[in-house]
C-alpha cells in the first residue's frame, strides 16, 4: 500500500478553497484530484485511499463505491465524505449537514417554526432540506426552474421567512446575477447563500442593504472540512480551530479596497498598507493607464469619459476577482452600481476621508470642473455605500494605514454575517 491519499474529489475544481483548510488542520498532503466520469470507479477502488473530501457533481455518484453508508447521508441522498477504514472498506459520511447548521448557528440563523425557501434541487440542496427540517421548520420548499415549485409563481410562497440558495448562481467566476430578487420576499427576515466564492455574493450584497440578517457559505466549507478531519482521524476538533482557521482564511483570501476623493491619499495609504502586510498593491488608475498606453487626462481628451468610465469597469473588475490584494480605486470608481459591487464582493472596503481644502487636484480631469465641494456632495452618498468602514486621513499615511490593517485583520471574519 502506498502512501494514504487525501483530498477533494470533483471534475472542475480550481475555485476550491479545501486544500488551505486542510492544510491548516495539518494535512500538508491534502490536494485537489479532478476527475472525469469514468475515472471514477477506478480511483475509489485503490486501497490507499485516506480520506477524501467530495464535491459537485459527483456527492450521489460516489455513492454506489461506498462499502457503508452513515444513516444521516442516506437519508439525504448525498455524500460528502469518505474514508477507507482499516476494515479496508470504503465509508460515506455527509458533514455539510453539519456545516450548514454550524453556519445558521453561528450567524444567529433559527428555522424552528419557520417557513425555508430553499432555491435549487441539486445535492447542496438535499442538505439544507435534511438541515432545516432537523432543526424544526415548520414548512420547506424547494424552488427548481421547472415543477410544481418554480421561479415563475413565488408569489405562491411569499410568506417565506427564510431564504437558502443551494444553486451555483452568483458563485465565482459568474458573480454578476442572483437568482432571485429579495424584494419579492416581503416576509423574509434572514438569507443563507452556500456559496463561499465571493464571500458577499449578490444576493447577499442585497440582503445586507434591506437590512436582513444573512450568511454566506464560508463558515460552511470550514466547518464541514473540520468535520471531515474528525472522521478521517477520529479525532475531536473544537470549535475555537474552526474560528481560527475561518479567521485566517478570510484575512488571507479577501482584498482591502479603498475609495475615496480625488486627492485624498488613497496610493499613498494603499503603498503604506501593502509594505505593513506584505500584500500586493495596485493602483487602479496606473493598471488603467498602462493597459490604455495614455496617461489619465490623455483618455478623456482623446476618448472621452465614457470610455474611461468602461475601462475602469472591465479592469476594477478582473482586479477585485483576484484575492489577498491591495486596491487604491480612482475617485470615481464608485459611481457606477456595479463597480461597487465588485469591491464588497470579495473585499473589505474603506472610505479614505480628507478635509475638502487637503485634496490634490493637480493632474486629475474631473477635479477642475466644477467644485470640489458639489462633487463631494454627489458622491459621499455613493462612497457611503460603498464601503464597510471609513477612515479619516488627518493623520501621517503610516498611522492611517495601521489603524485600517487592524480593522480589516478584526472584522473580516464575519463579513458575510449579521
Amino acid at each position: 500500500m502506498g502512501e494514504k491519499i487525501y483530498g477533494l474529489l470533483g471534475r472542475k475544481l480550481g475555485h476550491s478553497w479545501s486544500v488551505p483548510i486542510h492544510k491548516a488542520l495539518g494535512r500538508d498532503s491534502y490536494r485537489l484530484i479532478e476527475l472525469e466520469p469514468e475515472e471514477l470507479g477506478p480511483f475509489l477502488a485503490q486501497d490507499n485511499i485516506g480520506g477524501l473530501n467530495v464535491t459537485i457533481p459527483y456527492k450521489r455518484d460516489v455513492m454506489p463505491y461506498c462499502d457503508v453508508i452513515d444513516p444521516a447521508a442516506r437519508d439525504i441522498g448525498s455524500v460528502n465524505t469518505l474514508v477507507r477504514r482499516e476494515d479496508g472498506r470504503l465509508y460515506g459520511y455527509n458533514t455539510d449537514i453539519h456545516g450548514f447548521l454550524y453556519m445558521a448557528r453561528r450567524a444567529k440563523i433559527d428555522f424552528a417554526g419557520k417557513k425555508v425557501m430553499v432555491l435549487g434541487s441539486g445535492g447542496a440542496s438535499l442538505t439544507v432540506q435534511a438541515a432545516t427540517r432537523s432543526a424544526g421548520a415548520r414548512e420547506v420548499v424547494v424552488i427548481s426552474r421547472t415543477g410544481q415549485n418554480n421561479y415563475g409563481n413565488l408569489e405562491r410562497h411569499d410568506d417565506a421567512e427564510i431564504l437558502v440558495n443551494a444553486t451555483p448562481m452568483g458563485m465565482w467566476p459568474e458573480m454578476n446575477c442572483q437568482p432571485i430578487d429579495l424584494e419579492r420576499l416581503p416576509c423574509l427576515g434572514a438569507v443563507m447563500d452556500v456559496i463561499y466564492n465571493p464571500t458577499r455574493t449578490d444576493l447577499l450584497l442585497q440582503a445586507e442593504k434591506l437590512g436582513l440578517r444573512r450568511a454566506g457559505g464560508l463558515s460552511m466549507l470550514v466547518d464541514q472540512a473540520v468535520a471531515a478531519e474528525e472522521h478521517f482521524f477520529d479525532r475531536t476538533i473544537p470549535d475555537s480551530e474552526t474560528e481560527k482557521i475561518l479567521a485566517g482564511l478570510q484575512r488571507e483570501q479577501l482584498n482591502l479596497v479603498l475609495v475615496g476623493m480625488p486627492g485624498c491619499g488613497k496610493t499613498t495609504i494603499g503603498m503604506e498598507l501593502a509594505r505593513l502586510s506584505g500584500r500586493t498593491f495596485v493602483d487602479l488608475d496606473d493598471e488603467i493607464c498602462r493597459r490604455a498606453g495614455m496617461s489619465i487626462p490623455e483618455i478623456f481628451r482623446e476618448e472621452g469619459q465614457a470610455y474611461f468610465r468602461q475601462l475602469e469597469r472591465k479592469v476594477l473588475a478582473e482586479i477585485c476577482a483576484q484575492s489577498g490584494r491591495i486596491i487604491a480605486t480612482g475617485g470615481g470608481a464608485v459611481l457606477r452600481k456595479d463597480n461597487r459591487a465588485a469591491m464588497r464582493r470579495a473585499g473589505r472596503v474603506y472610505f479614505v476621508r480628507r478635509a475638502l481644502d487637503q485634496l490634490a487636484v493637480i493632474g486629475r480631469p474631473l477635479s477642475v470642473k466644477g467644485t470640489m465641494r458639489e462633487m463631494y456632495q454627489f458622491r459621499l452618498p455613493l462612497y457611503t455605500a460603498a464601503s464597510d468602514s471609513a477612515v479619516d486621513n488627518s493623520v501621517t499615511p503610516e498611522t492611517a494605514a495601521m489603524k485600517i490593517w487592524a480593522d480589516f485583520c478584526e472584522n473580516t471574519s464575519r463579513m458575510d454575517e449579521l
